[in-house]
């Protein structure tokens, strides 16, 4: 005989469904479906971010013939290699922050239609360092609605055990899209100009707005009492966690030393090429060379894509905190004498001392980004994500612009001690981000 145990009346027959894990009280559960295709959801944020990416360094890869054409100082050129994070910093608290209160899909679409347009516009109006300084800052605004909003599309729509892997992957495709950033350019401005570099990063742009909006739609959760929710910049959750503000404070460091080295690694590979009077060096660095000074900046950032996946891996499984601290050990030394170095050594081995650097760089970027996601305050992602990008991409707009300060006060950018002193301030500021991640081991 089997035993039939009563049920009550409004439940049905059939399996138990498996208990959901406990979660804040104070934030209610989204509306939204489960994406029913996690991976190719991770592709397609990927891809829309590199997508985005193709204008980025543009400026940057065809730094040369801008400074030529429109007699650019150094200090001049460095404002326009910055301005675009400047721009980004403005922007980025309210759009990202906006994340957390309606559908990051939406942010990421209207995002890619502004760097679409400051792209195209650039390539019709720019003519000198002011309309570039003005295109370039509008390019960073589009920027700042694409990619921690990119960021946001993805980690709301996948289930938190498949975070750990997604966001460095996300991350490190912004390497990749550097990397086309300043091949693509470079490629297209041999063609057809560098009019034609720019129309080409306007219409990339405008196909990421597609990678995204087919995702199906989601509510990002709420505060069960919407009074608890906070104004839109209401940052001070987040400064109050000892545990996010170490990561946010180290991505400062990280983002100072990168962007200071993508904005002037052209520009010192040219140098370093001129320095050497070899026939070697020569040959090596020439037109159509694969160590070609453009084509060893898209090798660099490709580099740095594999090590910021493999160091955000290393890094989880080591102690996150612990061993980005001795990544940014590895890289800021690196940069300390790299400037001196590139006017001493042989162009070869300058190419690859700056491919190497630009890896090491790039081995702390996942892990501290993941780490800012994973320590976020509860219903205060989108805040967390702003508040690293304002400050992060604030430091990335400030270190081009030092390190062509520099530059101009020692001597110029045919003066080894120049650029040895530049990088030496790039390498003293990375080395800064060691303190402040104590924070997060705390």
């Amino acid at each position: 005989m089997v035993a039939i145990s009563a049920r009550p009346a409004h439940h049905n027959s059939g399996p138990t469904p498996p208990r959901r894990p406990p979660k804040d009280p104070s934030v209610t559960e989204s509306a939204a479906v489960p994406h029913p295709h996690p991976r190719l959801l991770v592709l397609s944020a990927c891809a829309g971010l590199v997508l985005c990416m193709i204008g980025v360094f543009a400026f940057a890869a065809l730094l040369p013939t801008f400074m030529r054409d429109w007699d650019l100082s150094n200090t001049e050129a460095g404002w326009i290699g910055g301005i675009l994070f400047a721009g980004y910093a403005v922007a980025a608290p309210v759009l990202v922050s906006l994340t957390d209160r309606l559908d990051a899909r939406r942010v990421f679409v209207a995002g890619a239609v502004v760097a679409a347009g400051a792209n195209l516009a650039f390539a019709l109006f720019a003519e000198g360092f002011w309309s570039a300084l003005a295109l370039r800052a509008l390019a960073g605004v589009g920027l700042a609605g694409t990619y921690m909003p990119g960021l946001r599309v993805m980690v709301d729509r996948i289930a938190p055990a498949r975070r750990a892997g997604a966001v460095p992957l996300y991350t490190a495709s912004f390497s990749l899209g550097s990397a086309l950033s300043y091949l693509v350019p470079a490629l297209v401005a041999e063609a057809a100009g560098w009019p034609g570099a720019f129309v080409v990063s306007g219409a990339a742009a405008l196909l990421a707005a597609g990678t995204v909006a087919w995702m199906a739609p989601h509510a990002p959760d709420q505060p069960a009492d919407p009074r608890t929710r906070g104004a839109l910049l209401d940052f001070r959750p987040v400064l109050a966690s000892r545990a996010a503000m170490g990561y946010i404070l180290g991505y400062v460091a990280h983002m100072w030393e990168l962007f200071a080295f993508r904005a002037w690694v052209v520009a010192v590979l040219g140098f370093a090429l001129v320095a050497d009077a070899g026939p070697w060096g020569a040959a090596a660095g020439g037109p159509g060379s694969l160590l070609e000074p453009g084509a060893v900046a898209s090798w660099g950032a490709l580099v740095a894509m594999a090590c910021s996946i493999g160091g955000a891996r290393l890094a989880t499984r080591l102690g996150r905190a612990r061993t980005t601290q001795a990544y940014m050990v590895l890289s800021a030394v690196t940069a300390l004498g790299f400037g001196w170095l590139a006017g001493g050594l042989s162009y070869p081995l300058v190419a690859g001392l700056a491919i190497l650097y630009a890896g090491l760089i790039q081995l702390d970027s996942a892990a501290l980004t993941t780490g800012a996601v994973e320590t976020a305050p509860a219903g205060r992602r989108g805040a967390t994500l702003a508040l690293h990008s304002l400050l992060g991409f604030g430091a990335a707009f400030l270190g081009p612009v030092a390190f062509g300060i520099v530059l101009d006060l020692a001597g110029g950018r045919e003066s080894t001690a120049a650029w040895g002193l530049a990088f030496g301030l790039v390498g003293l500021v990375g080395l800064a981000g060691v303190p402040a991640l104590r924070r997060a081991r705390a």
